[in-house]
């Protein structure tokens, strides 16, 4: 049994999902104590429980610790994944696009299609909003091989959620290397202003400033105001950077007291910094990246925007599982990942 301490490097959730995905597609037990030690409230939150019961049903595992605030858990696998429909409720807020990602790259190897609902938040601070998923992450995924379709059917905010998000996965997939040491060029910036239970002004505010923002920095961007429905109040933009050979995004979230202006802003800024950066691949990508590439066929490498904590504790968890060797130059912001031969996966 692999033995996984929840509280190294950044020790937060994505040593638990990441680990989840590995112990489904490997079929080999693991067993956490600490989990999210390094978090204000540690323990298993109701995303994180989510997510071991979405791992756990894809490949029948039995679980023992599953339950709010454990920081103990043992995983063990109880057949090769499973594809099919499924149904994945968070109840509160959480983010349903981290549990997404916790069972695509498994369902994605399974012998078969897949559909996943997923209910919950969809826009959340700290984690990927949909737009990232669906514009950045899987174009990406999309140049290794994976088939995979994400619609949004509900938007869902902290701290009410109620959003809803469909998944379509095609199985049987041969992960190919991605090697992204040069972006290409600067296509466009496009994105949405978003807003649900609010007045139709403020997502208008928020593009009409990023746009005004993009043509200073002499960049071609358009952002789409929308105003939706939801449970609960809500607003956000997520711009997506498109580059020859990859996109970048960047998403800000509304809060209380907050002008939309100053919610432009901070995704804009953000988006300016690295595009002047050069680099091919935005720092949250970087991260998520690695467990695709450590699964693929053949050494990928990639140039980040910055090397993480993130990534560098994700690294050691792909590490724990034998499945490839990583090399971070952190001085150049090159990320190398060398599979090992593939023998124990069995999927």
């Amino acid at each position: 049994m692999i033995e996984i301490n929840g509280s190294y490097g950044e020790g937060g959730g994505q040593i638990l999902r990441t680990s989840l995905s590995l112990a489904a597609i490997t079929t080999q037990p693991v067993r956490f104590e600490h989990l999210r030690a390094k978090r204000k409230t540690p323990g298993l939150a109701a995303q994180h429980l989510t997510s071991v019961r979405a791992a756990a049903a894809i490949c029948q595992a039995k679980v023992k610790g599953d339950a709010l605030g454990s920081t103990e858990l043992e995983f063990i696998p109880g057949s090769p994944i499973c594809a099919g429909n499924y149904t994945f409720e968070v109840n509160t807020a959480g983010a349903i696009m981290l549990i997404l990602q916790t069972v695509l790259l498994p369902l994605a190897l399974a012998p078969g299609n897949s559909t996943v609902i997923l209910r919950g938040g969809t826009h959340v601070e700290f984690s990927p909003p949909f737009q990232y998923i669906e514009q950045v992450y899987l174009r990406a995924l999309a140049d290794m091989g994976i088939q995979a379709n994400v619609q949004l059917n509900a938007w869902g905010w902290y701290p009410k959620g109620g959003g809803e998000v469909e998944l379509q996965v095609t199985g049987n997939t041969h992960l190919t290397a991605i090697n992204l040491l040069n972006r290409g060029n600067f296509l466009q910036v496009r994105g949405v202003a978003a807003v649900t239970n609010l007045p139709a002004h403020i997502p208008q505010r928020m593009a009409a400033r990023a746009e005004n923002l993009l043509r200073e920095a002499k960049l071609t961007g358009k952002v789409q105001p929308l105003r939706e429905r939801g449970i609960g109040a809500g607003a956000g933009i997520f711009l997506t950077a498109d580059y020859e050979h990859i996109s970048a995004g960047f998403s800000a979230i509304g809060r209380l007291g907050v002008s939309a202006e100053k919610v432009a802003e901070k995704a804009v800024e953000e988006l300016l910094d690295f595009h002047r950066s050069g680099a091919p691949v935005d720092v949250h990508l970087a991260d998520q990246l690695l467990l695709p590439a450590a699964l693929a066929s053949e050494n990928s490498k990639y140039r980040a925007a910055e090397i993480s904590l993130h990534l560098k504790t994700n690294a050691w968890v792909i590490e724990k599982f034998g499945l490839a060797r990583i090399i971070i130059d952190e001085e150049e912001k090159v990320v190398e990942i060398a599979p090992f031969p593939r023998k124990m996966i069995k999927a």
